[in-house]
């Protein structure tokens, strides 16, 4: 990890929450699994075949249930940075076939130069302090032309229960401390590919609302997917229940519907992008193009600075 990388995340507490969330995760995985669901969508759209891949960040192995054997897969090989997840992962693998296990810190991967077809990581890389150099240890890892598809939480995850949090902190407390996790912001994600080496980045993003009958159960579900805050900042002691209840309480007045449910928001940023080969397409240079947009848009071209006129003024 770049030593210079902010430490914005506890990671010891990263692997106890998902530690703790491992057992029961099945009754808590509808969201890794419906972002799992849309990131293997992507795969499919991919016209190639990646015998040898990993996930990264595997949770109880979802992903790989997901995935099947989809893109032409042959061994996944999954590691999860909790030794109780990666455990769950490779009992879980039984009914899906032999995908090994193993336990690595999503920032220091074991893995040699060039090993991998294809790496997919879903839900876990926004726990990282250093994600450029985790992208760069994924690029390294791929072989040439490999394809990384990743999911991630973005910046506008959750905003109803940070703010519900902050004002009741604010109110009852004196003062607010981080009780939700910062996340990535989209307009830096394809940024952060090409830093890494990456050819072709592409990053789109979801948003994904769930409904929910309060903030408690909200929260519930977090502890049992193992997303529970773990800023290296964060309070560390217990939230008092009347500053939970009052949240809670904002959150519905706030944002509740008339049935008296409450939304949660979830945003996704989804990563495509290769390592670079020589037989890769390449971006023409400057001025190369054989064809003028002016002629695909049926329109006239003018020179930079011309001032443009409403249609028929000549």
């Amino acid at each position: 990890m770049n030593e210079s990388s902010p430490m914005v995340f506890d990671r010891t507490a990263v692997r106890r929450h998902r530690d703790r969330a491992a057992d029961g995760l099945s009754d808590y995985d509808f969201l890794l699994s419906e972002v799992g669901e849309r990131l293997a969508d992507r795969l499919d759209d991919v016209k190639r075949t990646f015998p040898l891949a990993l996930d990264l960040g595997c949770h109880a192995g979802t992903l790989a249930a997901t995935v099947g054997e989809r893109g032409g897969i042959e061994t996944l090989v999954q590691c999860d940075g909790a030794a109780r997840m990666a455990r769950a992962a490779a009992q879980a693998d039984s009914d899906i076939g032999a995908h090994p296990a193993l336990v690595a810190d999503e920032e220091f991967l074991p893995f040699a130069e060039r090993t991998f077809d294809l790496v997919l990581s879903s839900m876990s890389l926004h726990w990282v302090n250093d994600l450029p150099g985790v992208l760069l240890q994924i690029n390294n890892a791929l072989k040439p032309d490999g394809l990384f598809l990743g999911a991630m939480l973005g910046g506008e995850t959750l905003y109803e229960l940070r703010q519900s949090l902050l004002m009741a902190e604010s109110e009852l407390e004196g003062g607010a401390g981080p009780r939700v996790s910062p996340f990535a912001q989209v307009q830096d994600a394809a940024a952060l590919l090409q830093r890494a080496g990456f050819a072709l980045p592409v990053t789109d993003v979801d948003t994904i609302t769930v409904g929910y009958p309060d903030a408690l159960k909200l929260m519930d579900d977090l502890r049992g997917m193992g997303q529970s805050n773990a800023v290296r900042d964060r309070r560390k002691s217990w939230s008092r229940r009347e500053t939970l209840l009052y949240a809670a309480e904002l959150y519905h007045e706030t944002y509740g519907d008339e049935e008296g449910r409450i939304p949660a928001t979830f945003q996704i940023i989804y990563f495509t992008a290769w390592r670079p080969a020589a037989d890769q397409p390449q971006p023409l240079r400057p001025g190369a193009a054989k064809h003028r947009l002016a002629d695909a848009l049926d329109t006239t071209e003018r020179s930079a600075g011309d001032k443009a006129r409403p249609n028929g003024t000549g």
